[in-house]
């Protein structure tokens, strides 16, 4: 047998049993401690002479308490660093969301004041879908780009024909407080295209954000995806109570 092993064998040996579980968790721990993409709170089990191996320069010397001991730091400093991690992500998370609701309130105040879809057809006799809009910019900023989400519904209907965010780049920017009317051709080829969509079709355009004139963006009312905000509920719900201290 490898001679790390042997030696291993004798510490473990020299300890009352009832401790000799928890040595050979701290031999695993201690072990895999060094190697990424190891779970050390949920060590798994390895023969004897991997172990010892991989542990053995690690212990040299140490008697099985101090082992035992050595693993026990390595846990709390694995967990203070996880729980750091994890505290950094939940304050980045719920800035994220309340940054969210407060662009929302700045584009609450650019307002479409009408919006229209319908089908034209080109000079060439192709279906040429058309979009309508007049709006007004009652934020305080002037603006270069707008990202619009345009979603088309008949009556009756519970799936969209069209459920699409695009962008807009306003030629000569749209002061404060200024209102425009245009006209937009969307894609033919795409969605709304569909020569199937009926002329009782309704059209509502919402702003999702905004661009300034220096071509910065101002506001992004985004939402947190699902997995982030599966994610937030679950570490308010471990340290919420931590974060608001902090504040």
């Amino acid at each position: 047998m490898p001679a790390s092993v042997v030696s291993v064998e004798n510490v473990r040996e020299s300890l009352p049993v009832y401790k000799r579980n928890d040595f050979d968790k701290a031999l695993i721990i201690i072990a895999t401690a060094t190697f990424g993409g190891i779970d050390i709170l949920n060590p798994q089990r390895m023969n004897a002479a991997e172990i010892a191996e991989l542990a053995n320069a690690q212990m040299h010397g140490l008697t099985g308490d101090e082992v035992i001991q050595r693993a026990d730091e390595i846990l709390r400093e694995r967990r203070s660093r996880e729980r750091e991690q994890a505290i950094r992500t939940l304050s980045r998370l719920q800035e994220k969301q309340a940054k969210a609701a407060s662009y929302k309130e700045q584009l609450a105040r650019f307002s479409i004041d009408e919006a229209r879809f319908y089908i034209s057809e080109s000079p060439y006799g192709a279906p040429e879908p058309v979009i309508d809009l007049k709006m007004t910019n009652g934020t305080a900023q002037a603006l270069s780009q707008l990202s619009l989400r345009g979603v088309v519904m008949s009556p009756g209907r519970e799936t969209p024909w069209v459920d699409e965010t695009f962008y807009y780049i306003i030629a000569g920017g749209i002061e404060a407080g200024e209102t425009q009317s245009l006209s937009l051709a969307p894609n033919r080829f795409g969605p709304w295209g569909n020569v199937q969509i009926p002329d009782s079709a309704t059209l509502t355009i919402s702003v999702e954000g905004a661009r300034g004139q220096d071509d910065q963006t101002l506001w992004d009312s985004s939402d947190l995806t699902a997995s982030e905000a599966e994610r937030l509920a679950r570490l308010r719900d471990q340290y919420g109570d931590t974060v608001s201290a902090a504040k």
